[in-house]
């Protein structure tokens, strides 16, 4: 026995050997990845969607940039699935009709020929799935604008929906922060209904089952409640008498929208700092007449150029980019891996986050929490008008951990903010307060099913995560009632849904982080429920993986492969629930150790991400670099000190 016991402490010493290896090659790649002014900004790819809407933009505005959107044409050609023949939401997924849409006709707008291999595939694909009329409302809308469909197969939209007071049905403050910024300009494109200028004068008339102006089925109830059908039943009235709208009503409901953008607009960062508002604001002011030199224009359209990617001869378009979100995720990385606030990188990319903290604007979330101090961070590198509780707690909680003294400031500034953000539930929405208006989703132009920023797991934890690690434990209010929205929304297999991040995985990895940091009794039933889920999940090769298909409940269990990203949060989950002994976190580091690739940088193109649910997908590219650094140095550091948990909040 005697022997086996030398033998064990050997081979567990060898192991750890071989993750500090791992460790510091990866710690020094991260490291050199750092930009001169201590952030990191990783790419962050979505699907066909965004790179097909940039050719479409320049071709709406008579623009065609040749050497630009060839190279985004290499793109869309590589990314279309051969299964299927068209494009998906997300690497090796299903057909997307919307996505496929979009792609073909960007591919078709630069000279594809139609009759080329991939484009008959392309197309054989999209009509037998019923062809370009079962598009979502955002490519029919896209497709009105070419002259594609007429107006009649989207929804009514009016910018008088402005002018409407907060207790209506409707509300602009009563939608999400990015439908918010998306349909504001679009309003004043469904108003104006201007003409692409499509300077090759290209269609996709083959995409149509019937011809477009014949199809009388483009309208869809995208509940199936009844309500849904309802407001069906109103967007037909609606149509009959659009004409009759007083001229004087829609030129003060413009005005109304373009005071809203001006603010907004973000400098070269652009409105919301999303893509497709955007775009939208750059077609809304080219519908207005603006001119090509117009200030408001040239910043709007700079922002959006900023978004491309390029690596030899092909280049995608981003949805926005992450650059709070990498350097603080970052961060606490590389504090887990050793760095502390005496190094030079590490105070650079505090003092770096520090700066950004958004203190002096109060944001759209003012309206549900007037006179709450701002204190919040965005996730891009300015949005002002949009700071997130998620990034703000992740910031805060590495400002203070690295030096509690010297961003004191900022970290009880964040406080304030995050305990003022908590809706009535007791749990955070990403970017709003009690954005719960669940009525809204029956309207035509909800069929994406985005419209809302209602409280999630995922986000409530870190909020938990952080006010605890600032020492709050369950006799403060907020610490108190999150931990009780987060065990009400415990799914009934142990899992908690994962909002941002494939999918309850990353949910449970979260609310685990948060219940250990709080102090809750990790051997609690509830909690052994959600390890016991959490080893069940772990693949034969040691990892973890789990399909963006998860986010449709009769697909929720598929798996494709083991990802570095989610084997890294299902360790650290177990990790937090006192689990690093057992031989799931120990197969789960030797999948880390052995998986591939390249410095510090692990092999990952499943994307691990979702901007909405079963509509829209992300990777972050960072995601396979500081994730595995983070787990691989937090197992080596607990490991080698005989520690079986830690203190942080996340």
């Amino acid at each position: 026995m005697a022997k086996t016991g030398a033998k064990a402490a050997v081979d567990k010493e060898n192991s750890l050997d071989a993750v500090d290896t791992v460790l510091r090659t990866s710690r020094d790649w991260f490291l050199s990845e750092q930009r001169d002014d201590g952030h990191w900004a990783f790419e962050l790819e979505a699907d066909a969607t965004i790179p097909a809407e940039y050719i479409m933009l320049n071709h709406y505005l008579g623009e065609p940039d040749d050497a630009v959107e060839q190279k985004l044409a290499v793109y869309l050609r590589r990314i279309q699935e051969d299964a299927h023949g068209g494009w998906p939401l997300y690497h090796d997924g299903d057909f997307n009709i919307s996505a496929s849409v979009k792609a073909y006709y960007a591919l078709k707008l630069v000279g594809d020929d139609p009759e080329g291999p991939h484009m008959r595939r392309a197309r054989e694909a999209i009509l037998m799935h019923g062809g370009a009329a079962k598009a979502n409302v955002f490519t029919r809308i896209a497709l009105a604008l070419f002259e594609q469909v007429p107006w009649r197969a989207v929804p009514v939209m009016r910018a008088e929906a402005m002018l409407m007071p907060r207790w209506s049905p409707f509300h602009i403050d009563k939608i999400s922060y990015w439908s918010r910024t998306v349909m504001v300009p679009l309003l004043i494109l469904a108003v104006l209904k201007p003409k692409a200028k499509n300077p090759r004068d290209i269609n996709i008339e083959e995409l149509f089952v019937r011809p477009a102006n014949d199809e009388d089925d483009y309208m869809v109830n995208p509940t199936g409640h009844w309500i849904g059908t309802l407001c069906l039943g109103i967007d037909r009235i609606a149509k009959v008498i659009e004409p009759l709208f007083p001229s004087g009503i829609e030129k003060k409901a413009i005005k109304r929208a373009l005071d809203f953008i001006g603010p907004r607009l973000n400098n070269e960062d652009g409105l919301g700092a999303i893509f497709p508002a955007m775009a939208n604001t750059v077609m809304a002011y080219d519908a207005l007449g603006y001119a090509r030199d117009n200030s408001d224009y040239v910043v709007a359209r700079v922002s959006i150029d900023k978004l491309l990617k390029f690596s030899g001869d092909e280049g995608y378009c981003q949805p926005c980019l992450s650059p709070i979100w990498d350097t603080s995720l970052g961060g606490h990385a590389l504090m887990e891996a050793g760095l502390d606030i005496s190094e030079k990188a590490l105070v650079a990319a505090t003092d770096w986050l520090a700066e950004r903290q958004i203190l002096d604007i109060e944001g759209d979330w003012g309206v549900n929490r007037p006179g709450l101090s701002p204190g919040g961070w965005a996730f891009q590198y300015n949005n002002d008008y949009y700071p997130d509780v998620d990034d703000t707690a992740v910031v805060g909680m590495l400002l203070h951990r690295a030096d509690p003294e010297r961003y004191k400031i900022a970290i009880d500034r964040a406080e304030v903010w995050i305990v003022g953000m908590q809706s009535k539930d007791g749990g955070w929405g990403a970017f709003d307060i009690d954005n719960e208006y669940f009525l809204l989703q029956h309207i035509p132009f909800a069929d994406h099913g985005a419209l809302l920023d209602p409280p999630t797991a995922d986000v409530s934890a870190r909020c938990v995560s952080f006010l605890a690690q600032l020492g709050h434990r369950m006799e403060h209010d907020a610490v108190r009632r999150g931990v009780e929205y987060l065990k009400r929304e415990q799914e009934a297999d142990g899992s908690w849904f994962g909002r941002w991040g494939n999918n309850y995985v990353y949910g449970t990895w979260s609310v685990l982080c948060a219940l250990n940091a709080v102090g809750e009794d990790m051997s609690a039933p509830y909690i052994r429920k959600a390890v016991e889920w959490l080893k069940a999940r772990q693949g034969a090769d040691g990892g973890w993986g789990e399909d963006c298909a998860s986010y449709w409940q009769h697909r929720r269990d598929e798996v494709k492969i083991s990802t570095p990203s989610q084997t890294s949060w299902a360790v650290l989950g177990l990790i937090a629930a006192g689990e690093i002994d057992t031989s799931s976190v120990e197969r789960g580091i030797k999948y880390l150790v052995d998986a591939p690739r390249e410095g510090g940088k692990w092999q990952e193109e499943y994307f691990n991400a979702v901007g909405f649910p079963r509509i829209f997908y992300l990777r972050y590219h960072g995601y396979s670099a500081y994730f595995p650094l983070w787990t691989l140095a937090r197992y080596s550091r607990l490991a080698r000190s005989n520690e079986r948990t830690y203190n942080f909040g996340i």
